[in-house]
């Protein structure tokens, strides 16, 4: 049990679920108590959080904006964006199918099940799946719907982990810290024979970033060529303090700069023109929802959480123009706060959108 709240980093494609089911079943259905519970837990709980909302260029509400928390599957916005510029560039074609046995080298089941089966039932109910292979296309939104780890390696290594970093510079991140492969860091975590789980710890503590993500990079090689390394991963050695450990260590950033992107985005800027059809089909999907069509020229998002952390990243553009980019990010969590944040987050955002007595209370 505890190792699946480990790498829940798939709460995008469950809310996603969520909220196309309430805004079709009364167009923007309000919570405004799910809303304030979410605010009144990030106004209580100050030095765990950090907070970033602008609209219309002006920010509204700020908490710590340039403190660095993990982002956990928030991150693979930036893989996202590599993705929609190479296949922009036609470096990638989005379309070609590729075998889901190469998707399989990266998937740790006792870890990332969750996330995977829902990718797997999303995929054959809508007909993804000819003859054991997906298009790309569909491996990536995998990634950002349901937030599949596996798929988000997969890409990492078909894209370049080089190139995907090199949208930190790419956007101006000043505070981002390396991306390396999730399922390769896991390995990280296995005690050697003939040691134990504190000396592992002391020994990762004193990891530079560069060793760390070279651990995890060298890990991640090993499950690309050796079918059999996969297999020696022990679930019951990732213990609560090694995933407490782990969750930390993901690539970390700040709100202010998730919010920079989200602006950028929204904006369509810093990327070519082109490049925002991908960008639609991977970060955008709520517009495929009637009721999201209805009310916004594009609305993006990206979630993800671990049993220690929860992030949360939209924006929007109304069709009266109106924009917004926020960001949200908690750390030091424990599991059940994980779980409250996922529940109150929707109704959360809705707020932000219909509400102007409520943006004009978000106060920290």
């Amino acid at each position: 049990m505890t190792n699946n709240l480990l790498l829940r980093l798939k709460p995008c494609g469950l809310i996603f679920g969520f909220v196309c089911l309430a805004w079709n079943n009364a167009g923007a259905q309000s919570q405004p108590a799910l809303a304030d519970s979410f605010y009144n837990f990030i106004n209580a709980n100050r030095a765990r959080a950090s907070v970033y909302i602008t609209r219309n260029d002006s920010v509204i509400a700020r908490l710590d904006e340039n403190k660095l928390m993990p982002l956990t599957g928030t991150v693979k916005l930036l893989v996202a964006i590599e993705f929609a510029q190479q296949s922009t560039h036609e470096t990638i074609n989005e379309n070609a199918y590729v075998n889901l046995e190469e998707l399989e080298k990266y998937y740790i089941p006792e870890i990332d099940s969750i996330a995977q089966k829902a990718w797997m039932a999303y995929a054959k109910a809508h007909n993804e799946i000819k003859n054991g292979a997906v298009k790309l296309v569909d491996v990536a939104r995998g990634m950002m719907m349901f937030s599949c780890n596996a798929n988000a390696d997969f890409l990492m290594d078909l894209l370049g982990f080089d190139n995907v970093k090199e949208n930190i510079t790419l956007f101006n991140l000043k505070q981002h810290t390396a991306i390396y492969p999730l399922a390769g860091s896991m390995f990280i975590y296995q005690v050697p024979k003939k040691s134990s789980e504190a000396k592992l710890i002391k020994e990762i503590s004193k990891y530079s970033d560069k060793k760390y993500s070279m651990e995890a990079y060298y890990n991640h090689l090993e499950l690309k060529t050796d079918p059999g390394f996969k297999a020696g991963f022990n679930a019951g050695q990732f213990s609560p303090a090694l995933q407490k450990m782990w969750s930390d260590k993901l690539p970390s950033a700040t709100t202010k700069e998730y919010v920079q992107i989200a602006q950028a985005l929204n904006s369509r800027q810093v990327l070519d023109e082109d490049a925002f059809f991908t960008i639609g089909e991977l970060v955008e999907y709520p517009m495929e929802n009637k009721n999201f069509q209805q009310r916004f020229k594009n609305y993006g998002t990206k979630s993800g959480s671990t049993a220690y952390a929860f992030t949360m990243v939209f924006y929007f553009t109304m069709k009266d123009g109106t924009r917004m980019e926020s960001a949200v990010f908690c750390n030091n969590l424990a599991p059940h706060e994980v779980k409250l944040l996922e529940t109150w987050v929707e109704p959360f955002k809705e707020q932000l959108v219909a509400d102007p007595l409520f943006r004009y209370k978000l106060k920290f």
